[in-house]
């Protein structure tokens, strides 16, 4: 029997619809609450752990009580062991380091766990690079590289290393930002170590990388298009990144890095939004009168499910894909290597309906196709 370690941050990604970028400290995650968040982190565990059901009569799951695992891994039908039980109560980032280094202790083979940068901080911080790991995508903001594309491809992944059909490690980044500072608009990230994880770079995202100062002028070339053409009743819901903050500074608003914004034509009409303010101004406005600007995620290549939770399912579909704009600089597309976009919304059906070839904005009248991949 191989024995496979799963910690489920339950409260991971909560705060990202509601525009609050994060859920750490108990004031935020109340206000996610009130503002009707729910937890999605069980279900995009329960969705890798579907990967690979067909081997639950050769894998014993060690987890913790309750929606930290126990609960996911029986509703699929693993044998579960709980080395680690929280009674009910509100789980804490201690229950994730002391679930991990229990799991360490008894030498399992792998830890698979859901969550988001300070999930993956709080891993570290119990088993450092000792023991082998792979993140499910499940929060806000995800810079680490220790994560897997999606649900879907952290469990191909733990299938085929429980078969021993990948047996190649490597070390990964573990990145964690602070959140206060996040929410002011100022990215500032950290390096606290590597984990552990199996070697796949198909499967596995990379580690955010940093915009060159050298793209000033292709941003510049980039936003003057846009504005040129901008239609004065259509609604541009402008996503996050410094891209598409350049089109936001250029069009006089008050604009927000790492939030969504809105226009009508040149004219704001709404600053950091949620998606239920998204939606409401959808039913107002009809989706096939709107515009979605949005950005590549330097390293990685996302477009979306990585910050700009906002822009949910929901939104997407209403909108369409046909009115979506992905804007990029030509030397952000070509640091992919090839790679193909990225999309992670949480909707198996939307990122499908999102994959297949789209056009990136690169430069004033200059555009290339681009296949996204879910």
């Amino acid at each position: 029997m191989k024995k496979l370690g799963l910690i489920v941050n339950p409260i991971a990604g909560m705060g990202g619809r509601c525009g609050l970028k994060g859920t750490d400290g108990a004031e935020i995650l109340a206000r996610a609450r009130e503002l009707g968040a729910v937890p999605e982190a069980p279900d995009r565990a329960r969705a890798a752990l579907e990967r690979f059901a067909s081997l639950k009569d050769s894998v014993e799951v060690i987890t913790v009580s309750d929606e930290m695992g126990a609960e996911e891994a029986r509703g699929i039908g693993f044998d579960v062991k709980v080395l680690v039980n929280t009674d009910g109560r509100p789980t804490t980032a201690d229950d994730t380091r002391q679930a991990a280094k229990a799991m360490a202790d008894m030498g399992v083979d792998l830890i698979l766990f859901a969550g988001g940068d300070g999930t993956a901080r709080d891993i570290y911080s119990a088993v450092g690079p000792d023991v082998l790991c792979l993140g499910i995508p499940a929060g806000c903001k995800i810079h680490s590289g220790v994560y897997a594309i999606n649900p879907r491809n952290a469990g191909e992944l733990v299938s085929l290393y429980l078969q021993d059909k990948v047996s190649d490690t490597t070390q990964a980044e573990v990145m964690d930002i602070d959140e206060d500072a996040f929410r002011d608009g100022r990215v500032s990230a950290e390096l606290y170590g590597y984990l552990t994880v199996p070697r796949d770079p198909v499967r596995v995202q990379g580690g955010k990388a940093g915009r060159a100062q050298k793209d000033e002028h292709a941003l510049d070339a980039i936003a003057f298009y846009l504005i040129d053409n901008i239609e004065p009743d259509r609604l541009y819901i402008l996503g996050t990144g410094s891209t598409v903050l350049g089109i936001k500074q250029r069009l006089d608003i008050d604009g927000t890095l790492l939030g969504v914004d809105v226009t009508r034509g040149r004219e704001q009409i709404g600053k950091d939004v949620t998606e239920q303010q998204l939606l409401e101004l959808l039913d107002k406005e009809g989706g096939e009168n709107a515009t979605i600007v949005v950005t590549v995620i330097g390293g990685q290549g996302y477009i979306f499910g990585r910050g700009n939770q906002q822009l949910s399912p929901r939104v997407i579909k209403r909108v369409g894909k046909e009115n979506i704009m992905v804007v990029a600089t030509k030397a952000k597309i070509a640091a992919l290597g090839g790679r193909p976009l990225l999309v992670d919304t949480g909707s198996e059906e939307v990122n499908e309906m999102l994959s297949g070839y789209t056009r990136v904005i690169t430069g004033y009248h200059e555009q290339i196709a681009v296949r996204v991949a879910s």
